[in-house]
C-alpha cells in the first residue's frame, strides 16, 4: 500500500471544498482494498469515489480510501439483450456514452449524472422517468468487517426513491465493487414521458427516438439547467423531492394552485423541492461564496471559496424556510461529512 499524507480533497469532491485528509490511499485493485481493510478499523477510514454526493464540512483525520477501480465488460448477451459489468471507479456518464456507442439501451435517460458506477446504487440514481433499479441485475460488494465478497441481487438492494439498503440497514458495512446492468440491444424501451425531453425531440424533428436521441436530449437539458462542477462547485440536486400525503397536497393547492405534484401511490404525491425553494425566493441567492444556482433552485453551489459549513448553513436555512412555510421537511440527497 502506498499511503499519502496530508492530501487535499479539493480535486476529489465536486463541490470543490478545500479540506485535507490526514492519509489518502488510492484503491486500484482488490488486493489493495483487502490489505487496507485488514490494516485499519472502519472507524478510521472514509470511502470516497466520485465525490459528487458528499459535502465536506471539516478536515478528515483518518484514512480516505479513494476507489479508482476501472473496467467495463460484457458478461453475457443474446440477440436482443446484453449484461454489462462496470467496476466501481468507472465514471457514470462515460459508461452511459459507451453503452450508447455500443448500441445498448436502458440508461440513456441517466446521462450526465455526476459520480461513479459504484455509488450509483447507493442512492438509486434516477432522472427523467428512469432509475438505476430498472436496469440493475445485481452488484458485487465487499463486507468491510470481514473482507468477504457478497453478491446482492436487485431485490436484496431494497431500492426506494433515492434510497437503498446501503443507505439504511447496511449503511457503512460494504464497499460496492462492481455493478451488473441488463441493457437492450433491440426493441429499446424508450422513455420520453417528460415534457422537457419531448420538447427537445420535437425541436430536432425526431418522431421515433433511439437511445442516442434521448441521451443527447437529456445532456442538452441538463447542461442548460445545471452548472458544470468544473466551473462552479456543486453536487447536482442537493435535496430530495419530498413525498407528502395526498391530503396535505390538496390543502397546499388551495393556497398555491400552481404547486406541481406527481402521484406515487393513491395516498402519496411527490412535489418538486426546487419549486418550494424557488417559491421562497432562494433561487439565485448568495451568502458569500455559498449560493443557490440562478437557473435551478435545487442546486447549491460553491462560487469559489465557500467552506462546507457555509454551504451547510445555507442548506439548513432553506430547510427551515420550507418547513415553516409549507410544513414540509426536505432532506439532503448529499452526504454531509
Amino acid at each position: 500500500m502506498h499511503i499519502e499524507d496530508n492530501v487535499s480533497l479539493k480535486p476529489y469532491n465536486t463541490f470543490g471544498i478545500e479540506v485535507t485528509a490526514d492519509r489518502f490511499l488510492r484503491v486500484t485493485d482488490m488486493a489493495i482494498l483487502q490489505e487496507a481493510l485488514n490494516s485499519f478499523s472502519p472507524k478510521d477510514f472514509f470511502l470516497l469515489s466520485g465525490g459528487s454526493n458528499v459535502l465536506f464540512t471539516s478536515p478528515f483525520s483518518g484514512l480516505v480510501l479513494y476507489l479508482d477501480v476501472k473496467g467495463r465488460t460484457i458478461i453475457s448477451e443474446s440477440e436482443n439483450a446484453v449484461s454489462v459489468r462496470a467496476m466501481c471507479g468507472e465514471n457514470w456518464h462515460d459508461l452511459v456514452l459507451w453503452s450508447i456507442d455500443m448500441g445498448f439501451g436502458g440508461i440513456e435517460n441517466l446521462a450526465l449524472i455526476p459520480g461513479k458506477a459504484g455509488t450509483a446504487p447507493v442512492q438509486n440514481i434516477g432522472a427523467y422517468g428512469v432509475e438505476l433499479k430498472d436496469v440493475l441485475l445485481g452488484l458485487e460488494a465487499v463486507e468491510i468487517s470481514t473482507g468477504k465478497i457478497r453478491y446482492f441481487s436487485n431485490a436484496e438492494c431494497n431500492f426506494g426513491y433515492r434510497d437503498s439498503i446501503f443507505k439504511q440497514a447496511e449503511k457503512g458495512n460494504y464497499v460496492i465493487w462492481s455493478i451488473d446492468l441488463a441493457l437492450s440491444k433491440t426493441s429499446h424501451q424508450i422513455k420520453t414521458e417528460y415534457g422537457d425531453i419531448q420538447r427537445e425531440l420535437k425541436q430536432e424533428g425526431i418522431t421515433r427516438a433511439e437511445p442516442y436521441d434521448v441521451a443527447r436530449a437529456v445532456i442538452h437539458i441538463r447542461q442548460s439547467k445545471l452548472p458544470d462542477p468544473k466551473k462552479i462547485g456543486n453536487s447536482g440536486s442537493f435535496f430530495k423531492n419530498p413525498i407528502i400525503p395526498l391530503t396535505q397536497f390538496q390543502h397546499l393547492k388551495n393556497t398555491y394552485p400552481d404547486l406541481p405534484g406527481y402521484p406515487q401511490t393513491e395516498e402519496q404525491i411527490k412535489v418538486p423541492a426546487g419549486w418550494l425553494i424557488e417559491k421562497l425566493g432562494y433561487k439565485g441567492c448568495r451568502r458569500g461564496d455559498a449560493g443557490v444556482h440562478e437557473k435551478q433552485a435545487l442546486v447549491l453551489v460553491n462560487y469559489g471559496k465557500a467552506t462546507g459549513m457555509e454551504i451547510l448553513e445555507l442548506a439548513r436555512e432553506i430547510q427551515e424556510g420550507v418547513r415553516t412555510c409549507f410544513g414540509i421537511l426536505i432532506e439532503p440527497e448529499v452526504n454531509i461529512r
